[in-house]
């Protein structure tokens, strides 16, 4: 995956075959062949090495506004759960691969009237799969943590995403939460596959992005709104992430947005 771990557009992940942990805001699921999974725009996510070789996948991505003529909130349902994760039988597996192999050669053949057969296709996969997930939901026990550690990574992650305005290091997080800064680092890259202070700064700038497109504050405001002290360290973090400086991404973000 990309450096950069979360994007405007939502994704559609299915595994077709092999396993991986995949991290999806602060939760981490083991996913296998038939699983599918959810995440919203915007939102950190990022998939890692499960101990299983080899592995393939189908990845849906879609703006917003591709179903902007569907006044349905189903439709959107499966970004928002707290569960991500589908699990589908066998039946199921047999039924959305064919449907997700019908939109792959829509979208080459690009036949006329090709947008829409894929609109009409979308639809049917997340109006079926949000219908899926609250029966998942209401059939199957509640989401349970693969181990402790994973529940405290969580329930850290969690801390990260509500507190990254504050000053956050290894070690003042570590004490807050009663583990030593060294396990603390281990777990926390083993489970989301993020350094910890890669996290860090990939929250912040994902805040600072929207914070440039938003508004009219100052880099300097931005800048310490999201946790930085000093300008410059903001600066070359998030060039770094962006492959761009905070002002020229205002000028793009605003272009665009223009379109």
């Amino acid at each position: 995956m990309p450096s950069n771990h979360f994007h405007e557009p939502y994704e559609i992940y299915y595994l077709l075959s092999g396993e991986r942990n995949y991290f999806i805001k602060d939760n981490t699921y083991r996913i296998g062949k038939g699983d599918i999974v959810f995440i919203d725009k915007n939102e950190l996510h990022k998939t890692g090495d499960a101990g299983v070789p080899n592995h393939e996948r189908i990845l849906i991505n879609f703006h917003e506004r591709f179903l902007h003529k569907f006044d349905e909130p189903l439709l959107f349902e499966p970004f928002r759960r707290k569960i991500r994760r589908l699990r589908l039988n066998l039946p199921e597996r047999e039924w959305m691969e064919r449907l997700l192999f019908e939109m792959l050669q829509e979208d080459k053949e690009e036949l006329p009237g090709h947008f829409a057969s894929l609109q009409a296709r979308l639809v049917t996969l997340l109006l079926w799969c949000g219908r899926r997930l609250d029966r998942q939901e209401r059939e199957q026990a509640p989401y349970e943590h693969e181990s402790p550690a994973h529940k405290k990574i969580s329930e850290i992650v969690e801390f990260i995403n509500d507190a990254y305005d504050a000053p956050l290091s290894l070690e003042s997080v570590a004490k807050t939460h009663y583990v030593s800064p060294f396990h603390l680092s281990r777990m926390f890259k083993r489970v989301t596959g993020f350094s910890f202070v890669e996290y860090v700064n990939t929250v912040r700038v994902r805040e600072a992005q929207r914070l440039l497109k938003e508004t009219e504050w100052k880099v300097t405001r931005i800048s310490e709104a999201v946790g930085y002290e000093n300008l410059g360290h903001f600066g070359r973090v998030f060039k770094q992430m962006t492959k761009t400086n905070p002002l020229d991404y205002r000028k793009s973000a605003k272009r665009a947005d223009d379109k």
